[in-house]
């Protein structure tokens, strides 16, 4: 990683929340509106996108190429450009389409900015209640209705006491839904749907765990950082690196992230 000065780190992070800014303003103009609807991009399954999806990535790229236009861009509905400068912003306007289609507050806009050896500081916003979950260069705070506050996750706790979310009750291929399952047949609670919402409330101490599979670098990049940022551990299933996707691990502690990993290996 090459250095960066706290003026830059200053401007990297003031550059994130005018990109959170410019995509909660765009998709807040289409959720819960009469007459919206999606395509899909994929002919085997409904994977949509959204005129909201397309409108808060165009707006975010434009804010780059005013401020950080030496700077790469991995977003997901325009895909990757290369800069000079060692940093890449990793984008995902909507993180949760289906969601945002229904009608339900858990969707949210993905940010994170980073180098080769992944991200260096990431938002996880939610427009519609308000909240902003940022983290890294030494910060890990929440804004939102209530105030702002600091981001801290749960202390070590037994599975058996444990609160687990995942996306899609299915997880991924028949291997990982067994290994999710021997999983959760060991927790308190399992709770699905929630997308990237439920990264967020690993870092506010609400739950303790969060297993995916399949997932693209532009669905991890920012939870990652703000989770790790508020004291906990986000891996791939074998305990590697996650910030390029796949098999993802997120834990509020080392202790629960040990667990879980021993039973998804099992």
């Amino acid at each position: 990683m090459r250095p960066i000065s706290e003026t830059e780190r200053a401007a990297l992070i003031a550059t994130a929340h005018a990109l959170a800014d410019a995509a909660r303003a765009a998709t807040l103009e289409h959720f819960r509106s009469d007459g919206l609807s999606a395509i899909t991009k994929v002919d085997t399954h409904f994977d949509p996108v959204t005129v909201a999806d397309r409108a808060a990535e165009e707006r975010m790229r434009a804010i780059l190429a005013e401020l950080r236009p030496n700077d790469g861009i991995l977003g997901e509905e325009y895909g990757a450009s290369t800069g000079t400068s060692g940093l890449t912003w990793v984008l995902d306007p909507i993180d949760g389409t289906r969601g945002y289609l229904s009608g339900t507050p858990t969707w949210g806009v993905l940010i994170s900015v980073g180098d080769e050896n992944g991200p260096l500081f990431g938002i996880i916003d939610q427009p519609y209640i308000g909240e902003r979950f940022a983290g890294g260069f030494g910060q890990a705070g929440l804004s939102g209705p209530h105030g702002p506050r600091a981001l801290k996750t749960r202390p070590s706790r037994s599975l058996s006491e444990a609160i687990l979310f995942t996306t899609f009750p299915e997880v991924g291929t028949e291997d990982e839904r067994t290994a999710f399952h021997r999983l959760s047949g060991d927790v308190r609670l399992t709770r699905y749907g929630m997308d990237c919402y439920a990264y967020a409330l690993i870092a506010t101490g609400q739950v303790d765990l969060v297993v995916e599979a399949g997932l693209q670098p532009y669905d991890i990049q920012a939870p990652i950082a703000v989770i790790e940022a508020a004291g906990g551990i986000v891996t791939d299933w074998t305990g590697g690196p996650a910030h390029q996707g796949g098999r993802v691990l997120a834990a509020a502690n080392g202790e629960i992230h040990r667990l879980a990993l021993e039973r998804l290996n099992r």
